[in-house]
């Protein structure tokens, strides 16, 4: 079943916070563009919790070809009833309704994972790795939620029928004179649908599926610079021999 309110809470959250800093130390996200059964995973949850109110325009449904689906699978699971296979992902949602009802036009996401230039050796996937699965909840703010990576966040976890409901366990440490508070922990408050291994892996499959979406040729990329490299030092070595031998004779 399609998630309107989340995906529209996952519009508002991902593109705000890759503008802002964190306040944990950022997760490395699972390296998964190479696994098809993750990136169709990821590619169902992103349709699911946010296709609704923010697109992917563009990206494809006949693009999904690439991670090993077929025409039928992408219509019977991953289209709405008017889409066609050839389609781009848009929403129906008029931006001007949505900006009046909401205050803001829910943004694209087909290069969210690019978005974020690497910092720290950390890069895009990372930051949305660790803030999908930062949420706590916090009755002092508006929608109830609150998130660590991003603080005071506007958008309300999107996911928390299958994460459930945690709070942070915080320590106070002294660091360069000052008093810090830094995470120990997690306690769950309301367990969800799954379990915190079972989310953290479904949100590494979401979460890749972004970073392909951002470059499906990507690893085709990767592959043929590989074979390029390996070219060019085989050729380096024959180019240098016939130097030589054009030479030889020549004082």
């Amino acid at each position: 079943m399609k998630k309107i309110l989340l995906g529209f809470a996952l519009a508002l959250g991902l593109t705000g916070a890759m503008a802002a800093g964190s306040n944990i130390p950022m997760d490395k996200a699972p390296k998964r563009t190479n696994d098809m059964a993750a990136l169709q995973n990821g590619a169902k949850l992103f349709v699911n919790y946010c296709l609704n109110c923010h697109s992917a325009a563009f990206m494809r449904y006949n693009r999904l070809r690439d991670i090993g689906l077929t025409d039928k699978q992408i219509a019977e699971n991953l289209t709405f009833t008017t889409d066609k296979i050839g389609d781009t992902m848009k929403v129906a949602m008029d931006p001007r309704q949505a900006k009046a009802w909401f205050g803001v036009n829910p943004p694209d996401l087909t290069l969210v994972a690019r978005s974020r230039a690497a910092v720290g050796g950390h890069t895009g996937p990372d930051y949305l790795y660790t803030f999908l699965r930062s949420y706590y909840r916090d009755e002092t703010k508006p929608t109830g939620w609150n998130n660590l990576a991003f603080a005071n966040v506007g958008m309300p976890n999107p996911f928390w029928e299958l994460q459930g409901e945690r709070k942070p366990i915080m320590e106070k440490v002294m660091s360069h004179g000052h008093e810090v508070e830094v995470l120990k922990g997690w306690e769950t408050v309301k367990p969800g649908t799954m379990s915190t291994n079972q989310y953290d892996q479904n949100v590494g499959d979401l979460v890749a599926y972004l970073q392909w979406m951002a470059e499906p040729a990507q690893n085709t990329r990767v592959r043929i610079g590989v074979w390029v490299m390996l070219f060019l030092a085989a050729f380096m070595v024959v180019a240098w021999r016939l130097n030589a031998a054009y030479w030889k004779d020549i004082k």
